[in-house]
C-alpha cells in the first residue's frame, strides 16, 4: 500500500502535473494541500477518468485540502476542518479508508515572528494536538500527513545555523510538533533515515532546488501499527522538476510504502 502527501500549490495550475504523477506512482491514498479552489470547482471528473475518486474541503483562492483514493475504495469523511480553528481556513480533512484513519493538513505558515499569524500558528498546532488527544487512539492505524511549515530538527534545514530562531525554526514551533510525536506519531522519514538531510520544499527563486537549499516541512506521520508496516519513505524529488511544459509545485510529493 502506498500513501502520499503533496502540497500542489494550486490545483488549477497543477492538475495535469498531478494526473501524470498519479499515473506513474499509483498511490492508494493521497493527501493534497493548498488546492486554492472551492469544492464546487474541484475537478472530480478528471480524477475519475484517471481512476481516482476524491473528497475535498476547499476555499476560494487560499488553502484547501483533499484526499484521493482509487475508484471503488472506501473513502468516508469523518472530520472536515479543525474544530475551533475554522477562521484560519480549510486546513484539515480526515477520512477512513482501508482500515486507516487518514488526515491531511495544510498547517499555517506564520509569516514571520512579528506577525499575528505566528501566534495563531502556535495556537492552531495546540488545537491540532488536542484534537488528536480527544478523538483518536494512538494504538490504532492513524496517519497525519501534509505541509507542516516547521523544520522539526536542524537536519531538516539547509542552513540551520543562520535560520535557527526564525520562522519554521523556532523552539516554540518545534515544541508544537514534538507534542504530536509525544502523543504517538512517528515521522516515517526520520524513522527510516535518522541522519537524513533530504528536503521537500525549495523556493522557486535563486535556483534553490539545484543548489540544494531547501527545507523538509512535508511529512507522513503514523502510529505504531503503521510504522511497523512501513518499508520505504520517498521524497519524490523527480516530481519537483518541470515535466515538458508542465510546471512543478515548489513542494515535492512524499510517499510511504507499507506492507500488507
Amino acid at each position: 500500500m502506498r500513501i502520499a502527501t503533496w502540497n500542489i500549490n494550486g490545483l488549477r495550475a497543477r492538475l495535469d502535473f498531478v494526473l501524470a504523477w498519479l499515473a506513474e506512482r499509483s498511490p492508494d491514498l493521497v493527501g493534497l494541500q493548498e488546492l486554492k479552489m472551492t469544492d464546487d470547482k474541484f475537478p472530480h471528473d478528471d480524477f475519475r477518468a484517471a481512476g481516482y475518486q476524491a473528497v475535498s474541503h476547499g476555499q476560494k483562492s487560499w488553502n484547501g485540502v483533499a484526499v484521493l483514493a482509487p475508484v471503488g475504495a472506501e473513502l468516508e469523511v469523518t472530520q472536515e476542518g479543525l474544530p475551533d480553528q475554522t477562521d484560519f481556513g480549510s486546513r484539515l480533512l480526515t477520512v477512513q479508508s482501508r482500515g486507516i484513519s487518514f488526515t491531511t493538513v495544510y498547517c499555517p505558515n506564520g509569516k514571520n515572528l512579528e506577525h499575528d499569524d505566528y501566534k495563531r500558528k502556535l495556537a492552531w498546532f495546540d488545537s491540532l494536538a488536542s484534537h488528536f488527544a480527544r478523538t483518536r487512539d494512538a494504538a490504532t492505524p492513524t496517519v497525519l500527513c501534509g505541509d507542516f511549515n516547521i523544520c522539526p530538527s536542524p537536519l531538516d534545514s539547509w542552513n540551520e545555523e543562520a535560520m535557527h530562531g526564525d520562522i519554521f525554526h523556532t523552539d516554540a514551533e518545534r515544541t508544537r510538533i514534538q507534542a504530536l510525536f509525544d502523543w504517538g506519531f512517528d515521522d516515517l522519514y526520520r524513522s527510516l533515515h535518522p541522519d537524513g538531510t533530504d528536503f521537500s520544499w525549495w523556493d522557486y527563486r535563486g535556483g534553490a532546488f539545484h543548489k540544494k537549499q531547501g527545507l523538509r516541512i512535508d511529512f507522513v506521520l503514523a502510529t505504531a501499527p503503521l510504522v511497523a508496516r512501513t518499508t520505504a519513505l520517498t521524497i519524490d524529488r523527480e516530481w519537483r522538476k518541470k515535466k515538458g511544459e508542465l510546471t512543478a509545485s515548489d513542494h515535492a510529493p512524499v510517499f510511504a510504502d507499507l506492507s500488507g
